[in-house]
């Protein structure tokens, strides 16, 4: 009976081991991350449209009526505080309504630049899944190019730049490299920058998070989850309230209106 043979398993192999398994746990919280963030991003874009098309006009509708009245004033007292209060108001106006309709309109007008476009095709020839060398690889490619696709929808070209940048150094040592130790080193090298490229990943999509739960939008939302809850619908209340200041400002508007008339100015 031939002796049985025993395969004894280096200290290089088990640090092998012992990275490629924490990168596959570290992976597995950034894919975590991101559907999460992604998630995130969905539900406040929905209500933020919501709230644009339900509020945000009103809030503008509003602004440039009282901007309209302290304009009339102008001519009703002719001051230099009634200009200082019409400047003012016109000012508040503009603000709100490129902050209810710029959105839209930035969106419509955007045309991703002739450098995105070249960046975006450089990252996508390194990390599009086709081009894996293994499940596991193509998997993690899957990932890297829906976050390429999220980035260059966003005209983001720090994201695209960072992909393609962290590609470049994880590969620098393995390329050129044949069987054998060195080969194995040159492995272990490039397994721990993936590590460290997907910890810092997670640190930076925590932060957004954090950004993106601290805005004005995210507060707003979590008050009408919590008027949900009440049966009440918080962004049909604003919207029948800013109506009713609507009313008032337009009547406003009309009896200043009426006293310059009545002054023959």
């Amino acid at each position: 009976m031939p002796a049985e043979i025993i395969l004894q398993q280096t200290p290089d192999d088990l640090d092998l081991l012992d990275k490629r398994e924490q990168l596959a746990a570290v992976r597995a919280r950034l894919a975590e991350r991101e559907s999460e963030l992604a998630q995130l991003r969905a539900q406040l874009k929905t209500f933020e449209g919501r709230y644009l098309r339900q509020v945000a006009v009103l809030y503008a509708e509003l602004d440039d009526l009282e901007a309209r009245i302290a304009e009339r004033e102008v001519a009703l007292y002719d001051s230099d505080s009634a200009r200082s209060r019409a400047q003012n108001a016109r000012q508040r106006a503009q603000e709100t309504h490129d902050a209810a309709f710029g959105d839209a309109r930035e969106a419509e007008v955007f045309d991703p630049p002739p450098s995105l476009k070249t960046l975006f095709r450089e990252v996508a020839k390194r990390i599009h899944p086709d081009f894996a060398r293994d499940a596991v690889e193509q998997k993690h490619f899957t990932l890297l190019m829906a976050r390429a696709n999220q980035a260059y929808n966003r005209g983001d070209t720090e994201t695209l730049q960072r992909l393609l940048d962290d590609h470049r150094e994880i590969n620098a040592s393995f390329t050129g490299k044949g069987a054998g130790e060195g080969a194995a080193a040159a492995e272990l090298l490039r397994i721990k920058r993936q590590i460290r490229h997907a910890q810092r990943d997670i640190a930076k999509l925590d932060a957004e998070r954090q950004t993106l739960l601290s805005s004005e939008i995210a507060q707003l939302h979590l008050d009408a989850e919590a008027a949900a809850l009440e049966h009440r619908d918080l962004l049909t209340e604003l919207a029948a309230s800013l109506r009713e200041q609507v009313a008032d400002a337009r009547y406003r508007f009309e009896f200043v209106d009426r006293q310059i008339k009545a002054h023959g100015r």
